[in-house]
């Protein structure tokens, strides 16, 4: 029921506001400005593009089965209500740790890279280094020779280095034994197969989305307290290098950012890009949402910024056109720029 969970938590922040299939481009991590925009008004930063396979028929499945289970009821032009249990549900959900708007699936080349070294090392110590390497990609094995060969594999130590950093930043990681053992059991090594989303799904009674998922919490966890603390695990952090995303932009934001820092104007950026206003915008919206020393007072005034998150209060809604009425005096920019940051 995990993927239900997330589902129905992105509903909920959602408030009503957004249609059945708003949910599907987030987990997708669409890259529309729409689903940027629900992002930050929503705050949903977590779940952003944790799914980026996640099909139609599959979401519709579990659509299906949470209308039949009385969680949700969806009307016909696409809008939905919450019924009381699956508010209560939301209520008591387990907390999973996700970080996918900084990690949009870069936590996959961060195992990649962590199975392909560790089967290495399993066959360097048998004394077998002909095998089918677990990684097909070029990039990954190329990175993987590299990493050996920087850290003197050869010389025999470097195995039970690593171990000691996988054990220590697992137990430090704060998340249960049941994830780590579904990340554990992934990994092959001389005369050993990682095992499958299957077995695992079978060995846990869990659904093979929920066993992905509960994986992708994990790893988002664990690559976060390796990053939080390079000092103390020198070897898992070179295999978490550029796994986050350090200013996570979409190439024609970070373009307008940089236009905007040297100090032209939206009109400007627009001209001189050859884009509409309002999708430079976008871009500002989108800037405002990841860099906590942009000040969105360039704007919008302090006093306003109060007015519009007490509306947001008063009436209990981020659905734009309700708070326009409330402040008609502000743009739409400048109230989506306000969700955005949540000030």
């Amino acid at each position: 029921m995990i993927f239900e969970q997330i589902l129905l938590q992105i509903f909920h922040n959602f408030n009503q506001e957004r249609t059945i299939s708003a949910p599907f481009h987030l987990l997708k991590g669409k890259r529309s400005g729409q689903t940027i925009q629900d992002v930050g008004i929503y705050h949903l930063h977590k779940f952003f593009s944790i799914l980026p396979k996640l099909s139609r028929p599959h979401y519709d499945e579990k659509l299906n089965s949470l209308i039949e289970e009385h969680y949700l009821i969806v009307h016909d032009e696409g809008s939905y209500e919450l019924t009381d249990s699956a508010r209560e549900f939301v209520k008591d959900r387990e907390k999973y740790y996700f970080n996918g708007w900084y990690y949009r699936g870069n936590e996959h080349i961060f195992f990649a890279r962590l199975s392909l070294i560790v089967q290495s090392l399993s066959h360097h110590g048998a004394g077998r280094m002909s095998f089918t390497p677990i990684q097909k990609d070029d990039h990954i094995q190329h990175w993987v020779r590299q990493f050996l060969l920087i850290n003197q594999y050869k010389e025999g130590n470097l195995q039970k280095t690593l171990l000691d950093e996988i054990v220590g930043s697992l137990e430090s990681s704060k998340v249960e034994e049941r994830a780590k053992s579904i990340v554990i059991n992934r990994l092959a090594g001389f005369q050993t197969a990682g095992l499958t989303w299957q077995q695992i799904s079978y060995q846990e009674n869990l659904s093979e989305m929920d066993v992905q998922l509960i994986y992708i919490s994990t790893l988002h966890s664990w690559i976060t307290q390796i990053s939080n603390h390079p000092e103390q695990y020198l070897l898992l952090n070179q295999l978490a290098k550029d796994i986050r995303v350090v200013i996570p932009l979409s190439g024609s934001a970070h373009q307008t950012a940089e236009l905007f820092r040297k100090g032209y104007l939206i009109e400007e950026i627009s001209h001189i890009r050859r884009l509409k206003v309002s999708t430079i915008e976008d871009h500002i919206v989108e800037i405002a949402m990841n860099d906590p020393d942009f000040s969105i007072e360039q704007f919008i005034s302090k006093e306003d910024i109060k007015k519009v998150m007490t509306a947001v209060d008063d009436y209990n809604t981020r659905k734009l056109k309700i708070l326009h009425e409330v402040v008609p005096h502000l743009s739409y920019f400048q109230i989506r720029l306000v969700l955005a940051r949540g000030e």
